[in-house]
């Protein structure tokens, strides 16, 4: 933690707690999307671009500090700490047909004035993302996508969506094979002639909208720059999981340490049988556990930035993080709403939203089972299937 990047989360908490939470607080409860102004706040304050190199309009810093913002961000509104990955993770595929245009777009991205979503989940594609069907066939200078995705989170107000097509394999190849990314580009809060989009109804995850997404020949653009990595988007989408497992693991660390807070200071303030309930030890030692857990998550979380930024590999750890970390913040959640009691399942608090939220973070960018099966995979080697 140099003072550099203390300062990054000085700056991010106190942006987390006078200016995200008091909308989290008012939006949240009746579903509403986060305000445009929100986000050109944080595209002046440099939180879209935290990731992108100096010479394309960024700061050039590393995961560590990304979790770090991601971290604070997540305890005021998580959907607003998931918002920085539609700039920092995502201006590497930023569509364009030469480098200036695309160099022009991710200048635009530091600032929030141009973001995308991602596309890769479908009815049958989730964790088995080699099963993807929507096909995309090459008609001269143009792909033409016909098929269904789902899960698409922020697909009506990005700009660009990075789509995950079947374009073809060759006979006898691996089920991965034959995967290419195409950025579909489309006017901020509209969708393209031929692609249409449905709400899901979620139960959290509030501030934005997650889509249903059908593809009717939706024609976009041949760039020559992704044709080099034709029939490589399986590989296009794993490369980028170490840094979206970590980001995952802050979102849950930041959810669990709001609820925590929450639940001290409830416990200092409310009195039963003639004294605060943080006199008793069953809260005392529920906070404890909670205070330790968080703690334990948030050094794992660091030495995982700290091997990405070194540039070492770590996909063990990285799944670990987020397998502990999730699961984590769940319990974490759970226990500050115990502390509440009554109060704690109102919408008074932010308690509740952290865990409805939390929930969320054992499912999306890797279920906990997934994450299981990566960690035993790397220990044991993969399973193999007997022969009788």
């Amino acid at each position: 933690m140099t003072e550099e990047r203390k300062m990054m989360q000085r700056m991010a908490r106190e942006f987390a707690r006078e200016e995200v939470l008091p909308i989290a607080n008012e939006l949240d409860p009746i579903q509403g999307d986060i305000p445009d102004e929100l986000i050109q706040k944080m595209g002046e304050l440099g939180f879209f671009g935290i990731m992108i190199p100096e010479e394309l309009g960024g700061l050039g810093l590393g995961c560590f500090e990304y979790c770090l913002a991601a971290e604070e961000l997540a305890g005021a509104w998580m959907s607003v700490s998931s918002l920085l990955a539609r700039a920092n993770t995502f201006y590497k595929s930023v569509p364009g047909a030469t480098e200036e245009e695309r160099n022009e777009r991710i200048a635009l991205m530091a600032k929030g004035k141009y973001m995308g979503a991602v596309a890769l989940s479908e009815p049958g594609a989730g964790s088995d993302a080699a099963a993807v069907a929507l096909k995309a066939v090459r008609e001269d200078d143009e792909w033409v996508l016909t098929g269904s995705k789902y899960w698409c989170t922020f697909a009506d107000r990005a700009d660009f969506i990075q789509v995950v097509a079947r374009t073809g394999a060759e006979e006898g190849a691996p089920r991965h094979a034959g995967m290419t990314l195409i950025p579909v580009e489309k006017p901020r809060g509209e969708f393209l002639e031929g692609l249409s989009g449905s709400p899901i109804p979620k139960i959290g995850y509030f501030g934005w909208k997650t889509f249903e997404l059908a593809f009717d020949k939706v024609r976009v653009p041949v760039y020559e720059r992704d044709l080099k990595n034709e029939g490589r988007g399986f590989y296009g989408v794993v490369s980028g999981l170490e840094i979206a497992r970590a980001h995952t693991a802050a979102r849950s660390i930041g959810l669990a340490q709001m609820a925590l807070d929450t639940a001290i200071a409830y416990a200092k303030e409310r009195e039963q049988f003639g004294q605060p309930i943080s006199n008793f030890q069953a809260i005392r030692f529920k906070v404890a556990t909670m205070a330790t857990e968080v703690e334990a998550a948030r050094q794992l979380m660091y030495h995982v930035c700290t091997e990405i930024d070194s540039g070492r590999r770590c996909d063990q750890e990285a799944s670990m993080v987020k397998y502990y970390a999730a699961e984590m913040a769940e319990r974490v959640t759970s226990e500050a709403l115990q502390i509440l009691g009554g109060a704690g399942y109102t919408t008074h608090y932010p308690v509740e939203r952290c865990w409805r939220d939390a929930r969320l973070t054992k499912i999306f960018e890797g279920s906990s089972e997934i994450q299981q099966r990566i960690i035993s995979d790397t220990i044991f080697g993969k399973p193999v299937t007997p022969k009788f």
